[in-house]
């Protein structure tokens, strides 16, 4: 759970150190005090966007941190190499610049591996969940994340991806029939000029190296034959073949007399064939040569017809050959379409039939899974007030299609007498923030998260449903940690830890705090959210009785 959150320079808040607590907690205070900053800077340290207009007038960056305890061995940090420890620091600084920096455990990550850890520590739920409730295209995924069947999901993801490969092959080969013939013509075309140029793998390189040989071709021959010259000698002098035969000579005179020689005397003769052996190595090297300006133009003809075919199929030899593969392929497909079309609509066939099985079977599933969801939306709703509520998930067929062949909506009856219509047509405000409670509430048992965090939820709630509202939170905020940013006093005197925000002003800047309330300040707080700015004594009385009543 979320144990200390550190705050410096987000909007109005210049520093702040909040704890929480397991269980059941709430944070309240005037509108504009900053209670959605907090909000901001937790979903910050979970990943989500932060723009550098968050930064504090006059700082240069801001920066947030969250301690987190319990914190059990998820796969996450093995996946990106971060040390585990079941105390979890995350640290997240934001700059002018744009620049973010995050770091887990002093182990820096991107933004996006830190949004995969927080989604699985914590969950937010604001007022704009319960709009997108009014968003049919949702509902489906909702049903999906109630019935937990990944491996189901996962299986006819696979079988689609394969339906939408055939498909495209078909349409491939079912091109019409004068785009058939342009794209026949075309690729005849190209493959008749690759063929031609007869490419090599590395053929490029080779000529580009021994172009640049080439070019320096005067510097490469005045040096062969200064060294031909230096091992063979020449009309004015006598090379260093000549002298070491003079020396094998006069060793050989001699060894009669010292057969110490003899190993000497043999060195300098393999000496002799060696230099014989480089030096007619040189000559044949400088014989090959021929004429380099020749050479060049050849070399240049061949380089300049392989750069043009550069810029129209790849950007080097073993691209272009690679695309001269594709193209007879291609052509193939073309000449024999007939063949081809038979064999593409078969695979289609038995890939939709596939796909289709998969998705009957996820049907079921899913209506076996609405079934209990509408029982247990039903129960939650009776309990937050609304006991003669109905829901139904309605499901019509589809086509086959990403999400198998089912399309859902959310129906409701808020009342008795009343048909079931599109929850856009029958709930209030109210009572849509009930259902996403309840929804949530049910969803939560099937979500390892064990933090939740409800952001003005409580929108368009009072009376009795606001009661209701209130035990239904204490008794989500059983075995895990929820956090509740509220208006309403019920709620507020059930929690059992109360956090102020106050907004206050020194030295011409305002300055958000949060500090936790103990019994005192609580029946004040309770007091002002009772009667608002005038606080009297009859509303303490009411607040004490309250919170006596709840605790």
């Amino acid at each position: 759970m979320l144990t200390l959150l550190h705050i410096e320079n987000i909007a109005v808040i210049e520093t702040a150190d909040i704890g929480f607590d397991r269980g059941f907690n709430v944070l309240t205070g005037e509108t504009g005090a900053g209670k959605s900053i907090i909000i901001d800077a937790i979903s910050a340290i979970l990943g989500e966007r932060a723009y550098r207009e968050v930064i504090r007038t006059g700082a240069d960056r801001a920066f947030v941190s969250a301690v987190f305890d319990r914190v059990p061995e998820l796969d996450w940090f093995a996946e990106y190499q971060v040390p585990f420890e079941p105390e979890l620091l995350i640290q997240r600084e934001i700059f002018l610049d744009g620049r973010n920096l995050c770091r887990v455990n002093g182990r820096g990550v991107t933004v996006g591996q830190l949004k995969a850890l927080g989604r699985q520590l914590i969950t937010i739920h604001g007022q704009h969940d319960s709009q997108q409730l009014f968003d049919e295209t949702t509902h489906l995924g909702l049903l999906d994340a109630f019935a937990a069947d990944g491996a189901l999901l996962e299986r006819y993801g696979a079988a689609w991806d394969q339906v939408k490969r055939r498909r495209a092959e078909l349409d491939r080969l079912n091109m019409d029939e004068s785009e058939k013939a342009r794209r026949q013509e075309m690729l005849q075309f190209q493959i008749r000029e690759l063929e031609r140029a007869d490419l090599h793998p590395g053929e490029d390189e080779a000529l580009e190296q021994r172009q640049k040989l080439l070019l320096n071709g005067e510097k490469l021959s005045a040096a062969l034959n200064e060294a031909v010259t230096a091992l063979g000698g020449d009309e004015d002098s006598r090379g260093a073949g000549e002298l070491l035969d003079d020396a094998l000579s006069a060793l050989g005179g001699v060894l009669r007399y010292d057969d110490a020689l003899r190993g000497t005397h043999d060195r300098l003769r393999e000496l002799s064939f060696a230099l014989s052996d480089a030096a007619e190595e040189l000559r044949d090297y400088r014989s090959a040569l021929g004429d380099p300006e020749e050479e060049l133009d050849e070399i240049g003809a061949r380089l300049d017809l392989i750069h043009k075919l550069k810029r129209k199929y790849g950007s080097d030899c073993v691209q272009m050959l690679d695309y001269l593969a594709r193209a007879r392929e291609e052509l193939d497909d073309i000449l024999f379409a007939d063949e081809k079309i038979k064999q593409a609509e078969k695979a289609c066939a038995a890939a939709e039939e596939a796909a289709k099985r998969i998705a009957e079977a996820l049907r079921a599933a899913r209506q076996s899974a609405a079934a209990e969801l509408e029982r247990r939306i039903c129960d939650e709703l009776a309990q937050l007030n609304m006991p003669k509520v109905r829901f139904l998930c309605e499901f019509t067929e589809t086509p086959l299609g990403p999400d198998g062949m089912d399309a859902l909506r959310f129906l409701m009856s808020a009342n008795l007498g009343e048909a079931l219509k599109p929850l856009s047509k029958v709930a209030s405000g109210g009572e849509l923030a009930r259902i996403m409670l309840a929804m949530k509430n049910v969803m939560a048992e099937q979500d390892s998260v064990s933090t939740l965090i409800f952001d003005e939820v409580d929108a368009g709630v009072s009376g009795r449903a606001a009661q209701k509202v209130a035990e239904k939170l204490r008794s989500a905020a059983k075995g895990r940690q929820v956090l509740c940013v509220t208006h309403l006093p019920q709620i507020a005197a059930l929690a059992e830890h109360h956090l102020l925000i106050e907004k206050n002003e020194r030295q011409g800047r305002t300055y958000t705090e949060v500090r936790p309330l103990d019994r005192e300040g609580r029946v004040r707080e309770l007091a002002r959210l009772i009667g608002g700015a005038v606080i009297t004594d009859t509303t303490l009385m009411s607040a004490a009785e309250m919170l006596q009543v709840e605790s």
